[in-house]
């Protein structure tokens, strides 16, 4: 049983009893989180597909963890002018587990 949902601009398949990172939530480690926008469910009756969300369908996940992936480095240079610039970013996600898929 899996669902396809929408959050932070991106789409996800999250299975259940699943972990996965997604882009940062405002949601402290053992919180419960809903997502409503459920785009498309796959279950024991067979697939269910939005237009462009499934009306009625859920799904409940627990946040495990809030983290920061490894650091990109960003660096820019143009030759023969003695410019070099450097920067790091380290973009903050959200580990969450999959709970309950309502709506399958």
């Amino acid at each position: 049983m899996y669902a396809i949902v929408q959050t932070g601009g991106r789409q996800f398949r999250l299975e259940l009893e699943g972990k996965l990172q997604i882009p940062k939530l405002e949601a402290q480690p053992g919180q419960k989180v809903e997502f409503d926008r459920v785009l498309l469910v796959h279950g024991d009756s067979g697939v269910t597909v939005g237009s462009p969300t499934v009306s009625g369908a859920k799904v409940v996940a627990e946040v495990v963890r809030q983290g920061r992936d490894p650091k990109v480095v960003v660096f820019h240079k143009k030759r023969r002018k003695r410019y070099t610039k450097r920067a790091g970013h380290r973009q903050p996600f959200t580990e969450i587990l999959v709970k309950q898929i309502v709506g399958a």
